[in-house]
């Protein structure tokens, strides 16, 4: 079997930036698991591993555009201090979820003045190219629920209300 739209790759991976740091793995604990052709995973890598089998392992660097995007300045903003009414003290690298043109979407504080308070909408890895290591370790049929919901459940179910 090779991974195709609407199977189920399962997979160990280990993300690198380029100065080889690790930004994130499987590595002990359960494989990735996600619904192929569904853009559950960055686009990039979901192109590689289209036809892959198991026991396939291989390297691939994605570029920001196939990736997490470029940065995107206007996702910057300053905003005034007061909007953030209700939080005792706000500190750089905060979160907030913000409604946006685009719904919500995370927001982080990357500065804070006197009277202002500077937030970045972009995602931590925009801009950045993503390096993987990648193991197929399995290959499964997605149930008709995935499929219809477009993404991977649990055995728990997807915990999401549909």
């Amino acid at each position: 079997m090779e991974i195709k739209n609407e199977l189920v790759g399962i997979i160990h991976y280990t993300l690198k930036n380029d100065d080889g740091a690790t930004i994130d793995s499987s590595e002990g604990e359960a494989p990735l698991e996600y619904l192929h052709g569904f853009q559950n995973i960055v686009p990039g890598l979901e192109a590689e591993l289209n036809g892959k089998k198991v026991g396939d392992s291989f390297k691939v660097s994605v570029e920001p555009e196939q990736g997490y995007g470029d940065l995107d300045p206007n996702l910057v903003q300053e905003l005034p201090k007061e909007m953030f009414q209700g939080v005792e003290q706000v500190e750089v690298g905060m979160a907030f979820h913000a409604e946006t043109q685009n719904g919500m979407q995370t927001v982080e504080v990357i500065e804070v003045d006197e009277d202002t308070v500077t937030i970045d909408g972009n995602h931590p890895l925009a801009g950045q190219t993503l390096n993987f290591e990648i193991e197929v370790v399995g290959i499964r049929e997605a149930t008709p629920e995935e499929l219809q919901h477009g993404h991977v459940h649990s055995a728990e179910g997807c915990g999401h209300e549909h």
